[in-house]
């Protein structure tokens, strides 16, 4: 029986289809955050991260820094739970794995942890993650800086809310537990799309501020009552409440933020954020 293959949909769009220039792209990007990368954060018990998921060329910025982090930290890591909104409103329920065996990259395939993912227990919903970029974006990251990168697995959050959130924190904590993985979780989001570079970044900062207080909630209460349109809320308030329901004392970290205006000046950005999580 062939493996099933979940085929690189972006390529060519939010990043290059040509392995040379996808490669030749990461490690350009690379070398301009180099000097500013806290690799002492390696040194620390590594829980998750956020990460953008725009065109590698705008976001890049903040995601090599995570990527890189990771990299340097000498902590087993069996499985990477990457976590990604659905921005294209196709999927079942509250969330959705896939039941591909791997996922195409121009660097090469990411193995998909097939065990861990049907241990989760969620709805298998291929169609949730066909036009999907979110999760697809992160997988050349991890092909770059690993030589072999950990299986990953993959879900789609349909519904974001706290009832959601909390559902899926102990469905990827329980299994983990379960099945004995070392594993990190990814929230996949960018932050406020469309706004002056000012408005953004006032805006963002009230979702910031919750994050670093470590609190879901507050999170989903800024997002709704302010109207901010960071599009993946709903996995950044899974990452805080595995956290909480996992760990024992947690932190975030900010490790880079920048905006879309920072590669093309524009009256109107689209925010990036990367974030680390880890024990205190």
């Amino acid at each position: 029986m062939s493996d099933l293959i979940r085929k690189a949909a972006f390529a060519g769009r939010f990043y290059p289809a040509d392995k040379q220039s996808l490669a030749k792209l990461i490690e350009s990007i690379y070398h301009t955050e180099q000097k500013f990368i806290n690799e002492e954060l390696a040194q620390k018990q590594i829980i998750g991260g956020i990460v953008p998921h725009a065109g590698i060329v705008y976001s890049g910025y903040q995601a090599v820094h995570l990527y890189q982090i990771l990299q340097q930290s000498n902590q087993q890591i069996d499985t990477i739970v990457i976590i990604n909104p659905n921005h294209t409103g196709i999927g079942k329920e509250m969330f959705n794995i896939s039941n591909y065996d791997f996922w195409e990259t121009p660097l090469g395939l990411i193995e998909i942890d097939k065990e861990f993912s049907n241990e989760l227990n969620i709805e298998i919903c291929n169609e949730a993650h066909t036009n999907e970029h979110s999760a697809e974006v992160q997988l050349p990251f991890l092909k770059y800086f690993y030589r072999q990168p950990p299986k990953v697995a993959i879900i789609t959050m349909n519904q974001q809310n706290t009832e959601s959130a909390l559902i899926l924190a102990k469905k990827i904590s329980d299994t983990a537990h379960r099945i004995k993985r070392k594993i990190i979780v990814l929230a996949s989001s960018d932050f406020s799309h469309y706004e002056s570079p000012e408005t953004g970044y006032k805006k963002d900062q009230f979702i910031v501020d919750a994050i670093l207080k470590n609190d879901a909630e507050q999170v989903f209460s800024e997002v709704k009552s302010r109207h901010i349109t960071a599009c993946g809320f709903g996995p950044i308030m899974t990452l805080i409440s595995y956290a909480k329901y996992t760990y024992e004392n947690f932190q975030f970290a900010i490790l880079n933020r920048g905006h879309s205006g920072n590669v093309y000046p524009s009256t109107e950005v689209v925010d990036y954020i990367s974030f680390l999580c880890f024990e205190k």
